[in-house]
């Protein structure tokens, strides 16, 4: 963590000399404020120079669902190594009103820092009081803050402009622009004659080249990389920026996105332009899902590919619209009446946004049915530090089947030893493709046979063997038969792995298993791993241990600790070892 040592103050409350002694691990920097204040500017502005500086960062952003005002926060945790998770001690907040020290001044390190405008009029310690309205008007002051704060942090100006120039090279007329780089080198000229020296980030090994994105736009990269030509959306927090990065790229890729008049109509997009022989998908939150249940079953019963990503928000009803929770992974395992096969996938990290995605829409084309990535408001919006991923050998998916030496008539759903049928799609051959909601015979014509209904159950169920077979392992950490495993799904994979991390340093034996993929399961692959570890304890993001339910009802194994959070904040590595410690 940081630590600093004040020399001195001078009248007003003004910081004169600062001296920064390394840190030695990673710093949280926090910036407190009101939606309408520029806070998000700042912070993605902030980060991107700490990405190309060559540091690791974790992004955690809480707002409330409100144009202006309120309490927002732009949390990035930087180091020169892997960061994993967010942190709760605060080591320099950058508070841009007086609320935000109240709020989070008991947050900071015995020796953290407080960046703050000399009007407000609580007073601590570790206040850097900025004279803002000589440095810049209102509307500037995001910038001027942003001067202080690289300055402190002794990150390059010149690099900073940079980015200044790259976020507004087509949004603001040239005075603006020029304007900006004079604020920000008033800053950082201010913070300089006050004698600050740099909060002396550990030296990292050379600038790497690499990406800062959340897990949406890595779903929606991946989303694109995996072939995908189509997503039907209705806005929903937070899944609405998946969407809006394809409409940002459809220029380059020819993706067709569009908005829809609600969440019904979007998932029959979705499934009626893959029923044509297009690669779709759709994104929302659970309220939005909820109504997109029904669409769900006619994917499971007509065999039409899809991806739907969930990004899940505290609930019921409309509950904390801007917050995290893991509390919809038993709607997405359930959902859809009747029994049909299904695939859920919910990545940790970044890297997983990306490739799973793409393991998703293959998944939908091979077996022919919905396929479901079960994300959060947290990873959502959580930016990150990704070294390039390599797309060299890459291959979107490939819809339908080739139409040649197929046995005539053409049976859309053929009776097959795996369930899978060939796909043909209308309008590509000279075969006569037939599909329907109701119950249907091998030609796709309607049927109330019940012999038959019974056959098409057990083919359409066949396909879950093949899925059994590739099911992702989950992710294992730490020694075999320990005397601690946590065990994790989604995103708090880094929390949980950050936190067994820290209780072996402390002599405890703690490995973690996290999983990926939440349906099907296949006890095979850790059964072992829960039976001979001497305490278990599960961590999820919802009050009722949806997961742990789900492994007992799957392997008869129970899980009897657990360690659950849905306040609507992200699981934390001192969240955990609080809990732990206190149990």
């Amino acid at each position: 963590m940081v630590r600093s040592v004040f020399s001195g103050l001078r009248g007003g409350g003004t910081l004169f000399s600062l001296r920064w002694v390394r840190m030695v691990e990673s710093c949280n920097i926090l910036i407190g404020g009101e939606a309408g204040q520029g806070l998000v500017t700042l912070g993605q502005l902030l980060a991107r120079s700490l990405v190309r500086s060559g540091y690791r960062i974790v992004v955690t952003q809480a707002y409330q669902s409100r144009v202006r005002g309120g309490h927002n926060t732009f949390a990035v945790r930087v180091g020169p190594g892997r960061v994993r998770a967010p942190a709760l001690p605060v080591d320099l907040l950058i508070a841009m009103n007086e609320e935000a020290v109240r709020l989070h001044g008991k947050r900071l390190t015995v020796k953290g820092v407080t960046i703050v405008d000399e009007s407000v009029e609580l007073i601590c310690d570790s206040c850097i009081r900025v004279p803002f309205r000589e440095l810049a008007e209102p509307r500037f002051f995001n910038i001027a803050l942003l001067g202080v704060a690289g300055c402190l942090l002794g990150l390059d100006r010149e690099l900073i402009c940079g980015l200044l120039g790259e976020l507004f090279a087509k949004k603001k007329p040239e005075e603006i622009k020029e304007r900006n780089r004079q604020v920000l080198d008033l800053a950082y000229r201010w913070a300089e004659g006050e004698g600050m020296n740099h909060l002396e980030l550990p030296a990292v090994a050379g600038i790497h080249n690499r990406w800062m994105l959340n897990g949406n736009e890595a779903i929606a990269y991946g989303a694109v990389s995996a072939g995908l030509r189509f997503c039907a959306y209705y806005p929903m927090t937070p899944a609405t920026s998946i969407p809006m990065t394809l409409i940002a790229t459809a220029t380059e890729t020819g993706i067709v996105v569009e908005q829809a008049e609600d969440e019904i109509a979007a998932v029959n997009m979705a499934i009626g332009a893959s029923f044509a022989g297009v690669p779709s998908m759709t994104a929302t939150s659970g309220g939005g899902f909820a109504l997109m249940t029904e669409g769900v079953s006619l994917a499971g019963m007509t065999e039409t590919p899809v991806v739907i990503v969930v990004a899940q928000r505290p609930g019921p009803a409309t509950g904390l619209p801007t917050r995290t929770e893991q509390g919809d992974l038993e709607m997405i395992l359930y959902a859809g009446h009747g029994e049909f096969p299904r695939a859920v996938f919910a990545p940790g990290d970044l890297e997983e946004c990306f490739h799973l995605t793409r393991r998703a829409f293959g998944t939908a084309e091979k077996y022919q049915g919905p396929v479901f990535i079960l994300t959060d408001q947290f990873l959502a919006d959580s930016y990150r530090a990704v070294d390039p991923i390599d797309v060299t050998g890459l291959d979107g998916v490939e819809p339908g089947a080739d139409p040649g030496g197929l046995e005539l008539p053409y049976k859309r759903f053929a009776m097959t030893s795996n369930g899978i049928s060939p796909r043909l799609l209308p309008g590509r051959s000279s075969h006569l493709v037939v599909a329907d909601s109701d119950e249907h015979d091998e030609a796709g014509h309607i049927t109330e046979d019940l012999s038959i209904r019974k056959r098409m159950v057990g083919k359409r169920l066949r396909k879950m063997k093949g899925l059994l077979r590739e099911v992702i392992p989950p992710y294992y950490e730490g020694n075999d038969s320990p005397d601690l495993l946590l065990v994790c799904w989604g995103s708090a994979k880094g929390a949980v792995c950050e936190a067994a991390e820290r209780l072996r340093e402390e002599g405890r034996d703690a490995a973690v298993l996290h999983f990926s993929q939440l349906r099907p399961l296949d006890p095979g692959q850790f059964l072992g791993k829960l039976e001979g570890a001497q305490e278990v304890v599960s961590v999820e993001g919802n009050a009722t241990g949806q997961f742990g339910r789900l492994l007992h009802r799957e392997t008869g194994f129970e899980i009897k600790r657990e360690i659950l959070r849905y306040d609507g904040l992200p699981i934390t590595p001192e969240y955990l070892l609080q809990v732990l410690k206190r149990v």
